[in-house]
């Protein structure tokens, strides 16, 4: 089920949320707890019942591990709990996200035939292995985590992140179900939601679908771009992906705040950063949150020298690239911006100094680029496309006759929809800061009506999120 879609926004969240608050008045509180992982697990099956016995296999084993982690006092014992708890989940990862692209490279470096298992990935299994690591780990370490099976589920079930996050931490979302203010309907928390839903529905389905056409007419044509094609279809793309991740981002925030949680920013402003290491700060924050903590720091962040510093940085790029996809692409796109992350420290160590202006346009730059290798289907496709982007064989008089007569009409719409994008990408408050000021007035009321409304018309071009790929 998806968030942009009348069955959603109609049906399930009203019903989810009037049983939910109904349960908790009359004090059910585990009936209501219980309701809310049904209705969870229901939400996740919705679109592939066939993997409801994963994530309730998942969500079993690491219970049963972080529950013994809790208990268990022999160190010895207790690593072997931890070494259990991490080879399960990562075994899982790798073998529903990554089997098919090691037998693939297998075949072709030794030219064996093994068999590929064209396995479907299981949505969201990226977001909440991880966030069941972060479970075991922390119990691991002794944070206190010891609570009953069902309030585990509705960590890891919880579905406004289920799918596609924000990736949270269990001592951030488990004393929030157990709070019994929490368990009341709070109708400041509903307006907010409410608000906050809407931005990230109007994201969604007026912007991120609406240049979706335009990325996806140059990334899946087999004929050559030219100079303005290939431009048109990264910084389309580029926009696409922003809107449409944050602006889910911005409905589970939403929703969240409907129940009474408050989920962790995800996204602040990333575009408008001066930097590649700013950039890394603002956009999928509770991916860096996680990949710094229970990997940066694990494997000595900055305490033992700068070149083992610089090598756990490239480490840390790697596995996000990794992280997002199986293929060689978002290897490489990973260790490109690892590469970055590892220049700019350097230059920043130097002491020198870099005009603002100058920074955003090469940061910028280099993360649309950057983000050709994200999208393209395969390694070869998003070569050509960035070699499009820079053979520029257009004489001065052409450039001319194509600006002044207006051949380039065939772009007006992606030419309107960029100057409204980037216009609210570098000059306009993100959703965050905009709910920070939210109160319930009628230029609020005007402007939550007015997103839902066209966002609802728009709804019978139902799209799915990106990073459910992911």
């Amino acid at each position: 089920m998806l968030f942009n879609s009348y069955e959603f926004i109609f049906l399930f969240l009203p019903i989810t949320l009037i049983i939910y608050f109904l349960l908790n008045k009359y004090e059910k509180y585990n009936l209501a707890k219980g309701w809310l992982v049904l209705a969870s697990l229901y939400f996740y099956s919705y679109f592939h019942k066939s993997y409801l016995l994963l994530i309730l296999s998942s969500i079993v084993v690491n219970y049963f591990i972080g529950d013994r982690l809790s208990i268990v006092i022999e160190p010895i014992r207790r690593r072997l709990l931890l070494v259990l708890g991490l080879v399960f989940n990562i075994g899982v990862l790798g073998y529903f996200k990554y089997y098919d692209f090691f037998i693939e490279n297998i075949n072709y470096i030794f030219k064996t035939n093994i068999p590929m298992l064209h396995i479907l990935l299981p949505l969201g299994i990226s977001f909440f292995t991880f966030q069941q690591l972060s479970f075991v780990v922390d119990s691991y370490y002794k944070k206190n985590l010891r609570y009953d099976f069902l309030s585990y589920s509705l960590f890891v079930t919880f579905f406004p992140q289920l799918i596609a996050g924000p990736i949270v931490l269990p001592t951030e979302m488990l004393p929030q179900f157990e709070n019994l203010e929490n368990k009341k309907i709070n109708w400041e928390n509903m307006n907010r939601g409410l608000y906050i839903f809407s931005i990230g529905l109007a994201k969604k389905v007026i912007m991120a679908d609406t240049l979706a056409y335009f990325a996806n007419t140059g990334f899946n044509t087999n004929s050559m771009l030219s100079f303005i094609e290939a431009w048109v279809t990264s910084l389309s793309y580029t926009l696409q992906l922003y809107f449409d991740f944050s602006g889910y981002c911005d409905m589970a925030i939403g929703i969240g705040l409907m129940f009474n949680i408050v989920l962790p920013i995800n996204f602040n402003s990333p575009y408008k950063s001066t930097n590649i290491q700013e950039f890394w700060k603002k956009w999928h924050m509770t991916l860096g949150r996680f990949l710094t903590n229970y990997l940066y720091i694990p494997l000595g962040g900055n305490r033992k020298g700068e070149k083992r510093t610089l090598l756990n940085l490239l480490v840390v790029f790697l596995v996000s690239g990794i992280w997002h996809g199986a293929g060689w692409n978002f290897i490489i796109w990973g260790m490109l911006h690892g590469v970055c992350i590892l220049i700019h420290r350097v230059w920043k160590n130097s002491g020198r100094k870099l005009n603002k202006f100058v920074g955003w346009f090469i940061t910028m730059n280099l993360v649309n680029i950057f983000w050709v290798f994200f999208r393209a289907k395969d390694l070869p496709r998003a070569i050509k496309i960035i070699k499009e982007m820079f053979w520029f064989n257009l004489s001065s008089n052409q450039i001319f006759e194509i600006f002044r007569v207006g051949d380039i009409s065939k772009y007006r719409n992606a030419r309107v929809m960029f100057i409204v994008t980037l216009l609210i990408v570098f000059f306009s408050k993100n959703s965050i800061e905009k709910l920070s000021k939210f109160k319930l007035r009628e230029s609020y009321r005007i402007e939550i009506i007015g997103y839902i409304l066209v966002s609802v018309i728009l709804l019978r071009q139902i799209s799915e999120f990106l990073y459910f790929n992911f």
